[in-house]
């Protein structure tokens, strides 16, 4: 009996040896689990959460082929003297890697540098959300960072939200930087982006919620105008009526929303009833969306209506009827097309 378990052990390890490396093989280490056998193909950035045990770690590498199988993770993680110190980050490992190649390899804690995109017009929601998932940094660090605007520069005019202050940019981030570091840096260039357009510390956070109006509700190539229709509902007392702070507000699009809603004086975001800029900024506007309430285009315009929303063409007037006309020539392009 012992000689023929021998064979079949010998005759295993001879067929995988004999064919791909990467198969998988019985690990005579591994209680019968599977493992890859060779060193690993192609690279893959592999996230480690923060508080991730063995069984943890296992599953995030399997699911991106890095193991063979939970079980020769977790023999090869309690195996290791070092394990217990991998630390939270991203890690480049390879694809079909032995089970305590993988270990060792988290355990040297060598991890890499992480980028992230943050999109103009994301809210501050969207920024932590996607710094949460796409880099080592935890939601209770940034929640705490957020919670204390001091330890991120944010200026006291902001008023404590941090909203409209994240700038949009790819980020690069080390793995020894901090929430509060990051988020800083994120401000600064907010800070920068104004200085470099001259505008006083006093009008800052209104320059701020004016742009990130405008990054919601402006297309490309519009953004001047639709900056000069708030400045100018803004002078008469005139209330700004735009959807997209009705949409953040009640955190839903406006399709959604009803009329009832739109007109609720309760609701401190109802632009239709509410005269001047909202309570805060409605997202974290780009450089384009800054410059142009900055520097509005000059006009007189009080309404612009989007007629075409393939093209992004954008009719503006200060005359009523003729935003009427503007509206009806949408709605006709809107049924023709589908919306």
């Amino acid at each position: 009996m012992v000689v023929l378990a021998c064979l079949a052990f010998v005759a295993g390890i001879g067929v995988a040896a004999g064919g791909d490396v990467a198969r998988i093989v019985r690990s005579p280490f591994s209680f019968g689990a599977n493992d890859f056998r060779g060193p690993g193909y192609e690279p893959v950035h592999v996230k480690i959460p923060a508080g991730s045990t063995g069984a943890a770690m296992a599953r995030i590498l399997m699911d991106a082929d890095v193991v063979a199988s939970v079980r020769a993770f977790t023999t090869a993680f309690a195996q290791h003297p070092g394990a217990s110190g991998i630390q939270p980050g991203t890690y480049e490992l390879r694809t079909r890697m032995r089970a305590a190649d993988a270990v060792a390899h988290l355990a040297r804690n060598e991890r890499v540098e992480e980028r992230v995109t943050v999109p103009e017009g994301f809210t501050a929601a969207q920024v932590l959300d996607r710094l949460e998932s796409q880099t080592h940094l935890t939601r209770e660090d940034l929640d705490a960072a957020v919670a204390d605007p001091a330890s991120i520069g944010l200026p006291e005019k902001a008023g404590g939200v941090v909203e409209g202050w994240l700038f949009p940019a790819t980020y690069s981030i080390q793995p020894a930087d901090t929430a509060a570091g990051v988020l800083s840096r994120m401000v600064a260039q907010t800070t920068a982006e104004l200085d470099r357009l001259g505008v006083p510390a006093e009008r800052r956070q209104s320059i701020i919620t004016e742009a990130s109006i405008i990054e919601r509700e402006a297309p490309e190539g519009y953004r001047g105008k639709v900056a000069r229709v708030i400045e100018n509902r803004l002078a008469i007392g005139m209330p700004l009526g735009m959807d997209a702070i009705d949409a953040y507000g009640l955190g839903r699009p406006a399709h959604l929303i009803t009329r009832a809603e739109f007109n609720d004086r309760s609701l401190p975001f109802a632009s239709r009833v509410h005269v001047g800029l909202p309570p805060t900024p409605i997202g974290n506007p780009g450089v384009a969306a800054i410059e142009a309430a900055a520097s509005p285009t000059q006009g007189d315009w009080l309404w612009f209506v989007t007629v075409d929303l393939h093209t992004g063409e954008t009719q503006f007037t200060d005359n009523y009827a003729e935003f009427l006309e503007f509206r009806r020539q949408y709605q006709r392009w809107a049924a023709a097309n589908g919306f």
